[in-house]
Formats: C-alpha cells, structure tokens, sequence
C-alpha cells in the first residue's frame, strides 16, 4: 500500500466517474481491448504493458480478466501513479517514463510484450512523435504480439454526424455537470490538489505539464491506421467503434 493514499478505491471509484462522463461506453472499450489480448494468446498468462496507464485502469482489469497476466504500467504523472501504485500493490511493475522521447523505453522490465494497451492518452502526443511511437511500440511487442490504441478516433466518411455525436454528447455530458451526478476533469484535480496526500503530486504534476498537456490532436482512424502499417506492423484495422471514438490494433 502506498504510503500516501490511505483510500485508493475511492479515487479509482471517482476518476472511473469522472471518465465516464466523456466516456459512456468506456467499460465496452475496455472489454474489447482485452477480448484482442485473449485472441492471440497461446496458452500462456499474457505480459501486457498498460501505455500512459494513470492510476491504472487498464492494469486492474487485465488483472481481472487474466488472474495471472504479468501487468507493466508506465505513466509520467505522478498523482495518477501514486493512486495506481496503492490500488495494485505488487500485482503490477509500475514505472515512471516521458513518452516524449524513445528513452522511455529503458524504464520497461521485459524487452517484449504480448500486449500493448492505451486508452485516452496518446491524443496529447503531436502527431510527428506519435508515428515514431507507434514504431517504437512495434519493437516491444514480441511476434505476433499486439497494440491497440483507444481514442478519438472520427470515421473519416462521417464527418457531420460525428458533429452532431459530439454536440449531443457534450450537453448530456454538461446536464450531469450542472446536476451535480459526475465531476468534471476540472473538478477532480481541484479535489486531488485540497487532498492532503494528493497535492504535493499535484503540484509536481504542474511542474512537469506548467501550460498543461499539449494541445489535444485527434486525426481520424484512418491516420492512425496508415501510421501504424508505416510503422511495419503486419496487420493494422479497427477492433471496436462507439460513435465517434474507436479502439484501432495493430499486429507485430
């Protein structure tokens, strides 16, 4: 148990809130990410690293789903690291890294991973790192292994309802703000940085992001789909797609 979170259930309970008010449908996104890890394992317990993990969403349900998965998760924030590091204890390798740079991945355990996963992070990547990730991430994976990459991801045919999805989503989204049912992103590092043990990560985190994360990039699926075949995977595609989001995977 970390020694500065005395309760982190209930900070997974209200950030698992606080995402879900962007994202109603996040647990099927979730699910999907793992039904692909479980299509190409070959008998063995998975080695998943959870990418820009945060508190550790992802981990906890790969622990969930696969009891004996070897979990790695690796993030920069060290508020969303602390939460992750007193929620999974020894269950998970927790490493800090800056994906910003190809250094990050000195900090990893395992040369190869059977899985890597993201979900709502690589959007604050820009767009020329980006593609160099997606070929950095190829060369953890062992053969055969798998990325797959949850985001905002528009369909390029759609591009007026994919408009008129977001528009509805953020008055349902702002309705349950003004209700008082679900914190926003906002309210949730304002209520970390009043917490005790939270805020001086709080306040480290500002002196890593000072003018916040970079500006959001959110290309449609079909950038990421040619970065990743740039990337040198062998199969690239679209495993899930909620509106205007999607879940794309790609295959060493």
């Amino acid at each position: 148990m970390s020694p500065y979170i005395t309760d982190p259930w209930a900070w997974q309970e209200s950030w698992d809130r606080q995402q879900e008010a962007f994202m109603p449908d996040r647990e099927h996104r979730f699910t999907a990410m793992l039904d692909t890890v479980d299509a190409i394992l070959d008998g063995q317990p998975p080695r998943v690293l959870d990418l820009a993990g945060g508190t550790g969403s992802i981990s906890l349900r790969t622990l969930a789903r696969f009891p004996d998965a070897e979990a790695t998760l690796l993030d920069l924030d060290p508020a969303l690291l602390a939460i992750a590091r007193a929620s999974l204890g020894d269950r998970a390798t927790i490493v800090t890294a800056d994906l910003g740079t190809p250094d990050w991945r000195s900090a990893l355990p395992h040369r190869e991973y059977d899985a890597v996963l993201t979900a709502t992070a690589l959007h604050w990547v820009p767009a020329d790192r980006l593609g160099q990730l997606y070929a950095e991430l190829r060369d953890v994976l062992r053969p055969g292994g798998v990325f797959v990459n949850a985001d905002h991801m528009p369909d390029d045919g759609l591009p007026e309802l994919t408009k008129r999805l977001m528009d509805r989503a953020r008055n349902r989204r702002n309705a349950r703000y003004a209700a008082g049912t679900m914190l926003s992103w906002s309210d949730w590092w304002d209520r970390a940085g009043a917490d005790p043990a939270l805020s001086p990560l709080v306040r480290q985190r500002q002196d890593i992001y000072p003018t916040g994360h970079s500006p959001e990039w959110n290309p449609p699926v079909s950038w990421h789909l040619a970065a990743l075949t740039a990337a040198g995977f062998s199969e690239v595609g679209t495993v899930w797609r909620g509106g205007p989001d999607a879940a794309v995977a790609a295959v060493r």
